[in-house]
């Protein structure tokens, strides 16, 4: 007799319990708010798939908004518009406004940080309009309308829009907005140059984004407060910031924001004499800022390089990162929106003189008797063309070919250069190579001034007299001409190893004698100049010395 098999008792399967779209967008933000990225982005599309699927339109919206966050953090702008568009939309069907501004609101803080000040200004004037009561929403965007305010350099307005974001953010009980207000006056106030202000105020968020483990904007803090101390000649305490402000981003993964961390360790190990790692940190700036398609990093990071380039001698190489620079500059200001790279760029153009004019004087050096000559041809030229009515683009036009019009002496034989009689034939055929040379020296380097016809030019004569292409009447371009006279003018006026220095009065009559060597419009121009109080001579001779 077979004995009947007992069955085992069944076992049943334990499904982990299924948890709730709400539940999971919570644990994603405080991933995100630890910097623990890939476990956030996961527990986001968790939520989002969760929400989906149980009809949860609110939840969903803030998903997407949020997921948006970290992936513009990420670098993935594009798929971050897209998913605060859905996210927009979504609150919108639900006829939910303030989540709808929320999402405005986001997509404006995209575009800001990916330099479409017009179209974030735009979003977050939206947000503000479907704010309604929420302070929370409000407090926000009144923020980022102070960002942009201050971007464009309104900082009185910047103030104010943040000093009603912090109302907003206290009304709210809100200590993490607090935060985020607290850092944004303390960039306010660094730009209006009060640093007392702005340390306490980037000391008071760092400290409430330590209580709230918010990593991102603890580094904000950090490498705001650490440009603050490097205005102020605190480079040690500078380079500590910097560099935790670079450790907290390396583990968020914001490449923008390592790019400025990068910067500002570049200008401390500049500004102490270390320049070989500052150029490793500033090339490593550069990188990151284009990698994160971040131009006005870019530009700001090359202005420093720059710098160091200039301190180095390296002008050549300084002039080719400045150009870079106004460039970037240009293409930002070639969108009306970005009305602040005003200032930028009028930081730059100062920079971009102090360069030009070192050069100059670093040619001019190998030739006592004219140092200083191309100071005063610059002074001069400029001079010269507010009387003919120039523009302020034009002026800098004149004044930067001025500054660099004698570049190719450097090849000139130091024996012609101060030889004490006249020059043969065959040295002034030399000399006149100079204005080719010069323009040769500047092969591959664009400028965003047209300079380099000056450089060429400046020699040629009204009449057809000149070199080195015996140009003539207004074939010669006008700013060639200005500089021209200018240079003249001051060579006379000078003492040369050959002979002394003619008086202001011989050498406006030998000018007048050739009055013909240029338009009338240019020599009325320079008698004009002279005239003016306080105006002084400088320039180059008008026979073989030239």
């Amino acid at each position: 007799m077979t004995a009947a098999l007992v069955p085992a008792p069944r076992q049943t399967r334990r499904h982990a319990p299924v948890r709730s779209a709400a539940d999971l967008l919570r644990e994603a933000r405080a991933r995100e708010r630890a910097a623990s990225i890939p476990e956030a982005i996961a527990c986001y599309e968790a939520a989002i798939a969760a929400a989906e699927a149980a009809g949860a339109q609110a939840v969903l919206a803030e998903a997407l908004r949020r997921l948006a966050v970290v992936r513009h953090l990420r670098g993935e702008s594009a798929d971050a518009r897209a998913l605060c568009r859905r996210s927009h939309a979504v609150a919108r069907q639900a006829g939910t406004d303030v989540l709808a501004g929320e999402a405005l609101n986001t997509l404006g803080g995209i575009d800001l940080e990916t330099d479409a000040v017009a179209d974030a200004r735009q979003n977050f004037l939206r947000a503000l309009a479907l704010a309604g009561q929420s302070r929370e929403l409000r407090a926000r965007v009144e923020q980022n309308l102070g960002i942009v305010a201050n971007i464009q350099g309104d900082f009185d307005e910047a103030v104010a829009r943040y000093r009603r974001s912090l109302e907003a953010y206290r009304a709210s009980n809100d200590e993490h907005g607090c935060a985020i207000a607290y850092h944004n006056l303390g960039m306010a106030s660094a730009d209006c140059q009060q640093f007392d202000e702005a340390e306490r105020y980037f000391q008071q968020s760092y400290e409430i984004a330590k209580h709230a483990s918010d990593a991102y904007l603890q580094g904000l803090c950090l490498v705001n407060h650490a440009k603050v101390h490097v205005v102020r000649g605190r480079y040690q305490d500078a380079r500590q910031n910097a560099e935790a402000a670079l450790a907290v981003f390396e583990q968020v993964g914001v490449g923008s924001a390592k790019a400025d961390a990068y910067r500002v360790l570049g200008m401390v190990y500049r500004e102490t004499g270390r320049p070989a790692l500052a150029e490793s940190r500033l090339r490593t700036a550069i990188e990151l800022a284009v990698s994160a398609g971040s131009t006005l990093n870019e530009a700001e990071a090359s202005r420093e390089l720059a710098i160091l380039y200039q301190g180095m001698g390296r002008n050549q190489e300084a002039l080719t990162l400045l150009n870079a620079a106004h460039a970037r500059f240009g293409r930002l200001d070639a969108r009306v929106e970005l009305v602040h790279v005003d200032g930028k760029v009028a930081e730059l153009e100062a920079t971009y003189r102090a360069v030009v004019r070192e050069w100059g004087q670093s040619f001019e050096s190998i030739d006592p008797y004219t140092y200083g000559h191309c100071e005063r041809v610059a002074g001069g030229s400029v001079a010269i063309a507010r009387a003919l009515g120039m523009d302020e683009q034009a002026q800098t036009t004149v004044r930067i070919g001025a500054y660099l019009h004698d570049l190719g002496k450097v090849r000139l034989p130091h024996g012609i250069l101060g030889k004490p009689g006249p020059l043969t034939r065959d040295e002034f055929e030399v000399v006149q190579m100079h204005p080719i040379w010069g323009v040769e020296l500047l092969e591959g380097v664009e400028f965003p001034w047209d300079i380099k016809p000056i450089i060429r030019w400046h020699h040629e004569r009204y009449d057809g007299t000149g070199y080195p292409d015996r140009l003539r009447a207004d074939e010669i371009p006008l700013s060639a001409q200005i500089v021209g006279i200018a240079d003249v003018y001051d060579a006379l006026t000078t003492a040369r190893p050959y002979r002394p220095a003619f008086s202001r009065a011989a050498a406006l009559a030998k000018i007048e004698d050739r009055r013909e060597s240029w338009s009338k419009a240019v020599y009325g121009a320079f008698c004009a100049s002279v005239a003016q109080p306080g105006a002084a001579g400088a320039v180059v001779n008008l026979q073989q010395h030239a």
